[in-house]
């Protein structure tokens, strides 16, 4: 067998392709990357057992994948699948088929929290535990090695057993953790199979030569009788797995059971555990017993359907008083955790019952850190006289006080026998992947083992990222964060002044940080604190401009090469010159399919790294103890009481990644976050800013428009507010519109909130906007914001709120979201908010848009003036249709209530006569958007006085938050829209119904790594599309204009931005369903120049004709006209189309952007479509003229539609 690092993911997929035949899929975090893993090798030429390569098909959902794998067994494949979380959970209903049908599939899953009071994509066994009733059998791996071993034995024992296995192991912990490991070569694994089984699976299954009949519909006469008959089918499996097992134990060396003890003989305290917990629980037990004297033990459970009770109660030693069962779950209502129940009832009625103690607790729930600290912490409870039951490890419960005090800071000997290093770095800057390359370098050199951890902020690729890299020269088994890191790498700048980073290094320790600062300019930005504990721990301090290196080679923010350079410098762990052999072959490895440029561009970055290495001598320098650190003084500001208590006790310890340590009491139960927090982030994690020129300055607002992240703003100010305003408060006479005349213009910049992605200075038509460095800027443009901010007044009634500028001088209600620099999505959604943002209630369908927009504590949706702004919520990926319908149904519910009321009072002869014009008022106007809200306000105004002299006004009182017609949205995705909630979308927009959909189509699963949904066109390269997508894209829009009652609209922002105005617009006053299709540029696309090109991006897609502008309003039939109309001139051409349809005529005009003529030019600056060109021309050569064909035929059906020629 041969050594390699691999992640559990990885280990798991190695075999499931050995094994299988199949594997339908679907993609969800944390274990999307098995099935794209299994494509490629089957691709690279790699086989099975049964001489092919695994069949991999995406579905349309988990609830799709759970019936292709029932089906796919069902006719005599060998079948398998990944998930996790809510995947998992569409699959329950398959499973209990599948068990019932005794077909040999396994399930391998990636445990993951499931969303509850809020969504978590962390690591816990929520998901797994929901299954126990399904008939699956389960068994458990505790880490990666665990996974590679015990995902053979499920497979073997499914084939022997003829039952389901549901093989798990930790998310994130053990999925995405990768060690060293022994990898098992698939010609070790054929002799251990029963091929006799799997030939008799095959015969059984369905075939016309043999036919049967399966999934039948019985009554009650012997329904009962014969689902008893396959209990003889469980009572063998647990011998069967055992056996199993001993089959892989004589391949292998590596012994498992079905439960197995670890730990003193005579332990008196046992803790029983699953998964990778039960690492942390051996370490700890060994220090325990050899340090403290203690006597004590860990059960791991691997099989825990059936839960094999004899093997159990062998397990425990004779001695043992107390267990306390660990569950990575939660069960409300429960008596017990799942786990404790199985143990307690496993002793109960036996001579050991009334001896032993049984004592249950929580631990971990998504991804919450488990160390040895805790584990003592248990072990100590256990020795109580009365210790809690149940209990909480890990959080401070102050309201149900069930948590345990860990007071102990522990370090094991395998802690200390191993090197350290934890990096601080920001999404999207290469240091994830160059950690793994470093881990691989290391981690397959001869003598040497590694591990690495990555930690993420669910934020998109400006994120934080913290990665954990532990090498020694044992395996590496430590399943919890580093507490004593050798070296701490800063790899963002401004990180300085976010995170405790050096709380963790060892004295004597090695901190590298990637900043552009000399010596002297670290005594004013390294806060003083950090300074004396870089003196107090005598740290080796070293500095290097890493971002200078990777923009001299012209990388961009990718810096992994230069600091991955370091790191093997530093460390020296292998001889410098030989890994920086291995980095360079990594390089070219990596990278020589996006060609040799690239290749040579990483090469010269590392080439340049170690001069620019400088170790800083901080103790030649006299103020490094005592100078206090330049800060930026604002005075916050907070709408509310409670919005100011959640920033400083819930958002800012959670930012400066303190959040373990915030109690339960703190927390809102049902998880409700107030609005507008992320306008107290500053993250600053922009290199560059734009900088405006007053004197170039056309006031067309683009800036503001298109920018992702609302950090570029207009300021109208008053001739008083101008005479207050600053010296250097840069102005200039307002025009476009006689409303402006007297009124100063200025465009101010955001540079906390900016992430640097330069769309604004791309489209900007003066060239008014310069790129900047962030820290040239810092000090003049905060004071000048937040000037403008607390004495510049919102001029939002000056302009039409449905023009470019005038929306513009809206307030957005979407701000500094967590999306990527030049995200296609955030401007549609923030131009949203700025045409209706006060009345609108927002389902969002979980992906993207869910966590750039929601992901706590940071809530991207803020209010107006008023403290009105949009009501968000999130259901499930596959429901949000339906989960925006409720929201509609109960909205128009509600409405038609007070209407009601209002009708009453006005027909009453006893309404007060006074009162009886704004009832009126207000029921006449009542599905007007803005008379409805303004004359509820008068109604509300004049109702208040006189509320106790009718039960009936108090009653419209208590609904008075009604009066103003509402606007209900469902916004998401393709991968919802298209695939895997198309049937809820479909069913809502044919209700007839104002629901109103907004589709931000970026043509793949953007939020899972770009996997091929039904959006994606064909030629596209995508996972699970490696070789190009076959098919064309699925044209949503067409698709709904057949019900001829929905407004449907095509949109995309950059082509024309008052064509996606009115869309939005004529959509929500549509009096039926809508739905808008906005064209989104993503970074999995791979756009040349960057991303920051989205909005240039989006321009040449209409005019190459890839993506068609258009609006389709039911409500022209009444008038005898068309109802669609084409948006857009004919590709190739200036000329527009006949029958009255627009032209292009609010199409920008970008600087230095040559328009493109046809599909093949545009689809060439993104390496979605370049790629193939590469790596197999002659297919790229047959797919891309049907890409063409495709959108030739989807314009001239639409220009059929239109009544165009």
């Amino acid at each position: 067998m041969k050594k390699q690092i691999l992640d559990g993911c990885t280990a798991a997929a190695h075999v499931a392709f050995a094994l299988s035949d199949v594997a339908t899929i679907y993609p969800i975090t944390p274990i999307a990357s098995m099935g794209e893993t299994a494509q490629k090798w089957g691709l690279a030429g790699r086989r099975n057992l049964m001489g092919q390569a695994l069949e991999v098909k995406e579905m349309e959902s988990e609830l799709g994948a759970a019936g292709a794998v029932h089906g796919a067994a069902a006719a005599g494949a060998l079948a398998t699948t990944f998930t996790a979380s809510q995947g998992l959970m569409l699959m329950i209903p398959n499973m209990y088929k599948i068990s019932g049908e005794l077909l040999p599939v396994v399930f391998h899953v990636g445990c993951r929290s499931l969303a509850t009071h809020a969504l978590s994509i962390f690591g816990d066994h929520q998901d797994v535990m929901a299954c126990r009733a399904t008939g699956f059998t389960m068994l458990a791996s505790a880490s990666v090695q665990e996974t590679m071993d015990l995902a053979l034995v499920a497979h073997l024992a499914a084939i022997e057993g003829s039952l389901p296995v549901l093989h798990f192991f930790d998310g994130w912990r053990t999925s995405s953790e990768m060690d060293t490991i022994d990898v098992i070569d698939y010609e070790d694994m054929r002799p251990l199979v029963n091929w006799d089984k799997v030939n008799e699976f095959r015969r059984k299954a369905m075939n016309p030569e043999h036919p049967g009949q399966r999934g039948s519909a019985q009554n009650p006469d012997v329904y009962f009788q014969n689902r008893e008959a396959s209990n003889r089918f469980y009572d063998a499996f647990p011998a069967i797995v055992q056996s199993c097992m001993d089959k892989v134990a004589n391949l292998t060396g590596r012994s498992y059971h079905l439960v197995d003890y670890y730990g003193a003989p005579d332990a008196d305290r046992v803790i029983v555990a699953i998964g990778s917990a039960t690492e942390v629980v051996s370490e700890t037990v060994d220090y325990l017993n050899r340090e403290k004297g203690y006597k004590t033990g860990v059960i791991k459970i691997h099989l825990y359907r059936p839960f094999p009770v004899e093997a159990f109660r062998k397990s425990l030693p004779d001695s043992v008083k107390t267990i306390a069962v660990l569950d990575r779950t939660k069960e409300p209502g429960a008596q017990h955790e799942p786990l404790c129940e199985d143990v307690m009832s496993a002793l109960y009625n036996t001579s050991r019952s009334s001896d032993i103690r049984i004592i249950g607790g929580r631990y971990g729930l998504s991804s919450k850190e488990f160390d040895p600290a805790m584990v003592k912490a248990v072990f100590d409870e256990m020795a109580k006289d009365n210790p809690k039951n149940p209990f909480t490890v890990g959080i401070n419960d102050d309201v149900t006080n069930l948590s345990l005090d860990v007071t102990d800071n522990i370090e094991t000997d395998v802690a200390s026998q191993t090197f350290q290093s934890i990096l601080y770095a920001i999404g999207n800057d290469g240091t994830v992947g160059g950690t793994k390359q470093a881990a691989e370098i290391i981690g397959n050199s001869p003598g040497l083992y590694a591990q690495a951890y990555f930690s993420y902020s669910a934020k998109k690729s400006g994120g934080y990222t913290i990665s954990q890299l532990r090498i020694g020269r044992q395996p590496v088994i430590s399943a919890y964060g580093i507490n004593g890191a050798d070296y701490v790498g800063c790899h963002k700048a401004s990180y300085v002044n976010r995170f405790s980073m050096l709380d963790k290094i060892k004295e004597g320790g090695t901190f590298v940080l990637n900043s552009p600062w000399t010596p002297k300019q670290m005594c004013e930005r390294l806060p003083l604190d950090m300074r004396r504990t870089i003196a107090e721990k005598k740290l080796k301090f070293y500095n290097i401009d890493a971002d200078s290196i990777a923009a001299q080679c012209g990388l961009g923010t990718r810096i992994n090469m230069p600091m991955q350079t370091v790191f093997l410098y530093l460390t020296n762990i292998i001889l410098f010159d030989e890994s920086l052999g291995a980095l360079k072959e990594q390089i070219k490895k990596t990278y020589i399919h996006e060609g040799g440029d690239v290749v040579e561009k990483n090469l010269k970055a590392v080439s340049l790294t170690i001069n620019a290495l400088h170790r800083v001598n901080y103790g030649e320098m006299s103020e490094w103890l005592t100078k206090p650190e330049n800060t930026t003084k604002r005075e916050l500001r907070f709408a509310t009481p409670q919005l100011e208590a959640f920033i400083k006790n819930i958002h800012t310890p959670c930012i400066k990644g303190h959040g373990d340590m915030i109690p339960v009491s703190a927390l809102d139960p049902a998880g409700i976050l107030p609005m507008g927090t992320t306008a107290y982030e500053h993250r600053r994690i922009a290199t560059r800013v734009p900088v405006w020129d007053a004197d170039k300055c056309v006031e067309c607002m683009e800036c503001s428009l298109v920018c992702p992240h609302a950090a570029i703003r207009p300021f109208i100010l008053s001739a008083q507010e101008a005479a207050n305003a600053p010296e250097n408060f840069k102005m200039k006479d307002a025009h476009g519109s006689p409303a402006l005349n007297g009124y100063k213009f200025h465009i101010q910049n955001y540079p906390e909130d900016c992430l640097g992605c330069s769309s604004c200075s791309i489209i900007c038509p003066g060239h008014a906007l310069t790129m900047t460095p962030l820290e040239e800027v810092l000090e003049t443009e905060i004071p000048l914001l937040e000037w403008a901010k607390t004495n510049v007044s919102l001029k939002d009634n000056l302009l039409a709120r449905t023009t470019v500028n005038g929306s513009q001088l809206q307030q957005p209600c979407l701000e500094f979201s967590g999306a990527c620099a030049g995200c296609g999505e955030t401007p549609y959604v923030k131009l949203l908010t700025q045409l209706f943002g006060e009345r609108l209630l927002i389902a969002n369908a979980t992906g993207c848009s869910s966590i750039w927009g929601a992901n706590f504590p940071s809530n991207a949706y803020c209010t107006n003036p008023q403290g009105k702004g949009p009501a968000w919520g999130n259901s499930l990926f596959e429901d949000n249709g339906e989960y925006g319908y409720g929201m509609l149904v109960a909205v128009e519910q509600r409405r038609r209530r007070i209407a009601g009321l209002v009708k009453e009072l006005i027909d009453n002869p006893d309404t007060l006569p006074y009162l009886r014009q704004p009832l009126e008022a207000w029921y006449s106007a009542k599905d007007d958007p803005e008379l409805s809200a303004e004359t509820g306000e008068q109604l509300k105004s004049m109702l208040t006085p006189v509320k106790d002299m009718n039960p009936a006004y108090s009653r419209l009182l208590e609904d008075a938050d009604m009066f103003g017609k509402k606007s209900v949205w469902c916004i998401g995705g393709d991968g919802w829209a298209y695939d895997i909630g198309f049937a809820g979308l479909d069913h809502v927009l044919a209700s007839g119904e104002p629901i109103k959909i907004l589709v931000m189509d970026t043509e793949c699963y953007s939020n899972t790594g770009g996997q091929t949904s039904k959006a994606t066109p064909r030629s596209a390269v995508a996972k699970y599309s490696p070789e190009g997508k076959r098919v064309a894209k699925k044209e949503l829009g067409r698709m709904m204009m057949t019900y001829g009652s929905v407004y449907v609209a095509s949109i995309s922002l950059g082509a024309n931005y008052q064509q996606a105005i009115d869309a939005l617009s004529e959509a929500e006053r549509y009096p039926g369903p809508a739905i808008v299709i906005a064209y989104c540029p993503c970074l999995t696309h791979g756009i040349r120049p960057g991303l920051g090109h989205s909005i240039v991006e989006q321009r040449r897609a209409v005019e190459s004709g890839y993506w068609p502008l258009y609006r389709f309003n039911p409500e022209a039939y009444a008038k005898g006209e068309k109802a669609l109309s084409i948006d857009q001139a004919i590709p190739g051409t200036d000329n527009s189309g006949s029958n009255g349809s627009s032209s292009l005529t609010a199409s920008p005009s970008y600087p230095n952007s040559e328009p493109v003529r046809n599909v093949e030019e545009y689809v060439m600056n993104e390496d979605r479509y370049a790629d193939l060109s590469m790596t197999d021309p002659q297919e790229a050569g047959i797919l891309r003229p049907k890409l063409q064909q495709d959108c030739n035929r989807n314009l001239d059906a639409l220009r059929s539609l239109a009544g165009q020629k």
